[in-house]
Parts: C-alpha cells; sequence; structure tokens
C-alpha cells in the first residue's frame, strides 16, 4: 500500500504560502470576500457608522476615576476632563440606540441602517451598546495593532470582524454606510473622517453620505474649517459636506431626514 505524500499540499492550505508576501493579495482578498459574505447571510446592506475616540469613558466610569484621582490615585486635571467628555460617550450610546429603534421600524426585509463601529472602547462601545439595548444588530471592525485589544461586549457576534488591513476595515467602514456620525477623536478619527470628506469632495464617492460633526466646542477648536477657506485650501462649499451638532435630538431628527429622504433613491448605490 502506497503512503501518502507528506510534501503534496495543496497551495491553499499551505500556512507557508498563505502567510507570505508572495499571498499578500489573497489576504487582501480574503478581507473583503469573507466581510461580504457574513454581511450578505445576515443582510446586512446598509450601515450607520459612529466613529470617536477609544479614550472617553462612560459617565459612570469617569466619576469612579475622578473620585480614585481626588483620593490621591490619578491625575485629577485628567480626571476632571474625564468627566466633560463622557458626555459624549452617553450621547453615543443614546443616539445609537433612538436610530437602532427607528431603523427596526421600517418594514424592509433586509436589515437597514445597522450600527457599525471599529469595536473598540470608548465611543465605538457607546454605540454598540446602544444599539444592543434597542436589541438590534450592530457590527464591529476591530484590527490588529501592537497594543491590548479587544471587542467590546456590546457588538453582534455574528458581525465582529477582525481585520489586518487598515485599508480594507475602512473599506468597510465607507462601502456601506448611508451616514457617518464623527465623535471627538484623536488621529484615528481624523484620518477616518478626512478620508470619507476627501471622497465626497472629489465624488469618488457617488453616493449621499449625511456626515454628523458631533461636539461644536471640540471640533471648532481641533478643526478650523474657516482657516482652510481663507487660506484657500478648499472651498466655501466644502464646509457644507458637514453637520455640525451638540444635540442628539438635532442628530437624530437630521439624520432620520437624510436617511428617509434619499435611501430609497439610492437603494444599491455604493461608492
Amino acid at each position: 500500500m502506497s503512503k501518502k505524500n507528506p510534501h503534496k499540499v495543496k497551495a491553499y492550505l499551505s500556512e507557508k504560502f498563505l502567510n507570505s508576501k508572495d499571498a499578500r493579495a489573497l489576504r487582501i482578498l480574503s478581507e473583503y470576500l469573507e466581510p461580504e459574505s457574513r454581511l450578505g447571510h445576515y443582510k446586512v446592506n446598509d450601515t450607520i457608522v459612529f466613529m470617536g475616540s477609544a479614550r472617553i469613558l462612560s459617565s459612570e466610569q469617569a466619576q469612579e476615576a475622578l473620585v480614585a484621582a481626588e483620593a490621591g490615585e490619578g491625575d485629577i486635571e485628567r480626571a476632571r476632563m474625564g468627566v466633560e467628555m463622557s458626555v459624549y460617550y452617553e450621547a453615543s450610546r443614546e443616539l445609537a440606540r433612538r436610530l437602532t429603534k427607528w431603523s427596526k421600524s421600517l418594514s424592509e426585509e433586509e436589515r437597514r441602517f445597522v450600527v457599525c463601529t471599529g469595536g473598540g472602547p470608548g465611543i465605538m462601545e457607546a454605540a454598540n451598546r446602544g444599539a444592543s439595548e434597542a436589541k438590534g444588530l450592530n457590527v464591529g471592525l476591530t484590527i490588529s495593532i501592537p497594543i491590548e485589544e479587544f471587542v467590546n461586549p456590546h457588538v453582534t457576534r455574528e458581525l465582529s470582524f477582525h481585520f489586518h488591513y487598515f485599508f480594507m476595515r475602512k473599506f468597510w467602514f465607507a462601502y456601506l454606510a448611508k451616514a457617518v456620525i464623527v465623535f471627538p477623536g484623536g488621529f484615528g478619527t481624523l484620518d477616518e473622517l478626512f478620508e470619507l470628506l476627501t471622497l465626497l469632495q472629489t465624488r469618488k464617492m457617488r453616493k449621499h453620505l449625511p456626515v454628523v460633526l458631533f461636539g461644536k466646542k471640540y471640533w471648532n477648536e481641533v478643526i478650523h474649517f474657516d482657516s482652510l477657506i481663507r487660506y484657500g485650501t478648499i472651498s466655501a462649499g466644502d464646509e457644507m459636506l458637514l453637520h455640525r451638532t451638540d444635540s442628539v435630538d438635532d442628530a437624530y431628527e437630521f439624520l432620520v431626514g437624510e436617511l428617509s429622504k434619499y435611501a430609497e433613491i439610492e437603494r444599491g448605490v455604493r461608492l
């Protein structure tokens, strides 16, 4: 009886090959095809993307950190700022809850306007939490980075995705999005925001995509759009790509109005 040749390994079963430089295209393609397959299975065709800092605490956590700092276990000024910033966690949570409740009321066979985040802590956790509290499915798109990472516990298990390539993760943020809400954040949030604005400005993204900047005080300090207009590096009309607000009520009414008006017309239109 002939023995099996241990060297006869199919290419698609060879870990050495799949993890090699030569197979990079296959790994990239996998981060397109596998999410597409799973999202399709769960009939997720449209998303509302929440972006913002992973460092923002819930009001309860922020208050606990302040009490600890006042007892000598931390930086009091940082803890006080944490309490101030925690309003954005609660706003993200409430807005996601309300939008999910509204989306579930739509008479569609497929799931529409599903909350989608980067799957991590902070603003992302708040949005997934709000959607979960409304008993709705929600998506988490995490990324492998060289720090401790985790999927927040509120992401729907079946819709938790983990990426190696940042650009594939950002593709999935943009591809299904019908609206984006951007809360205060750092480098990652700014990167994601400006990439979306560039796609809209250059019309590389043809669909209508309302973008909400939540937190006027923060954004007016961090990005001075008037200066960009004054120096002539953007046009005056470019600022109209954004809707700025400090109000959950205003953000909710704006987004529901925009989604109701444009989503059915542009149904099926992506990038």
